[in-house]
């Protein structure tokens, strides 16, 4: 082809969302630069894939960045809208957070719906998102996600959602009251909680 001059002629494997680069536009990024001096300042979320024998299940979960801690999370067998907002409400009615409080997630559709973005300003909850191409925006949670998967989930399989489900609550448990961590100068996000306040 080349010596013959030809080029090969390819089809676009995507197409262009009229609005939907002013949309995200619209909503500011403050995942990586917002400073946080407390907790329920900033809340990182994201959604991972888990496996129960051969069927995916769906995991959300709300982190508050500044101790490190779950504060909401929600599993279910699609990943949806509704998904996300269970892992919000629970997240919100463990916590209770103060007007102002900003919520950073990836640009996936469960966050971008009308319908949690209606219930994000409902609370008073600024709404935050990655920018395309950074996936150092939203680290802590693939951090959390990292350690989840390696320390409890590696090697295991799982038969019933049931069982999925008290692993998970074992581990956040531990997660949130005992692991600790380097950047909470080797504390667990409670303790450092704790202290803090």
């Amino acid at each position: 082809m080349r010596q013959a001059g030809l080029k090969a002629r390819a089809a676009r494997i995507y197409r262009t969302s009229p609005g939907s680069h002013a949309f995200f536009l619209a909503v500011p990024n403050w995942g990586r630069t917002r400073q946080v001096q407390r907790a329920d300042q900033l809340w990182v979320a994201d959604i991972t894939y888990l496996k129960v024998l051969e069927r995916w299940r769906y995991l959300a979960v709300v982190m508050d960045r500044y101790t490190r801690r779950i504060v909401g999370w929600s599993l279910g067998h699609h990943k949806t809208t509704q998904l996300t907002l269970r892992a919000l409400s629970r997240a919100v009615a463990n916590r209770r957070p103060r007007c102002g409080l900003v919520f950073h997630s990836d640009r996936g559709v469960e966050y971008a719906a009308y319908e949690f973005r209606t219930r994000l300003a409902a609370l008073g909850i600024r709404q935050s998102m990655n920018r395309p191409g950074e996936p150092t925006d939203n680290a802590h949670m693939e951090s959390f996600f990292h350690s989840l998967k390696t320390e409890r989930l590696y090697g295991c399989t799982f038969v019933t959602d049931a069982e999925l489900r008290r692993a998970l609550h074992t581990y956040i448990a531990f997660y949130n009251q005992r692991r600790l961590h380097s950047a909470l100068n080797y504390r667990s996000p409670a303790d450092y909680e704790r202290a803090a306040a």
